[in-house]
C-alpha cells in the first residue's frame, strides 16, 4: 500500500490523508460507537446523540466528495469543487477548534476527546495548507 501512496502526487496524498483520518477518527466513532463508549471517552452526556450521528453522516458525505477529488487527481485532473469544499470545511474547522481550545472548552472532557481535538486542529491545518498549496496554487511535484 505504501508504494501506491508514495507514487501519488501531492494533492492525491492530501485527499487520501483527509479521507482516511476523517473515516477513522470521526465517521466511525460518531456513527457506530455506542453512547456509553462516547461518554467513556469523555463526550458530554446527551439525552439523544441524534445530532452527533448526523454529523458522522455529514463527514462521510464530505469523504464522498473528497474521494471524487482523489480519483480525478490520480489522473492529473484538479476538480475545483472538492478543493473549495475542503478549504472551507478544514479551514473553518481549524479556526473553530482552535478558538474553543484556547478558551479551554474541552479541558474537563476525557483525554481521548482532548487528544482527538488537538490532533484535529493540526490535521485540519495541514489539510487546508495542502489543498491551498497543491490544489489552488497548483504546486504539485512528486
Amino acid at each position: 500500500m505504501w508504494k501506491y501512496i508514495i507514487a501519488m502526487n501531492n494533492l492525491s496524498r492530501v485527499y487520501f490523508f483527509k479521507i482516511f483520518a476523517t473515516i477513522i477518527f470521526w465517521c466511525i466513532p460518531l456513527l457506530f460507537f455506542p453512547k456509553e463508549w462516547l461518554q467513556s471517552f469523555g463526550f458530554p452526556k446527551q439525552e439523544t446523540y441524534m445530532f452527533v450521528r448526523m454529523l458522522g453522516w455529514a463527514y462521510l458525505a464530505l469523504c464522498v466528495g473528497y474521494f471524487n477529488g482523489l480519483l480525478a487527481s490520480l489522473k492529473g485532473i484538479k476538480l475545483k469543487g472538492p478543493i473549495y469544499v475542503g478549504l472551507v470545511s478544514n479551514g473553518g474547522a481549524c479556526l473553530y477548534l482552535s478558538y474553543y481550545a484556547v478558551l479551554g472548552t474541552w479541558n474537563n472532557w476525557g483525554s481521548a476527546i482532548q487528544f482527538i481535538g488537538w490532533s484535529s486542529i493540526i490535521a485540519t491545518f495541514l489539510i487546508t495548507l495542502g489543498l491551498f498549496v497543491f490544489g489552488m496554487l497548483g504546486t504539485d511535484e512528486n
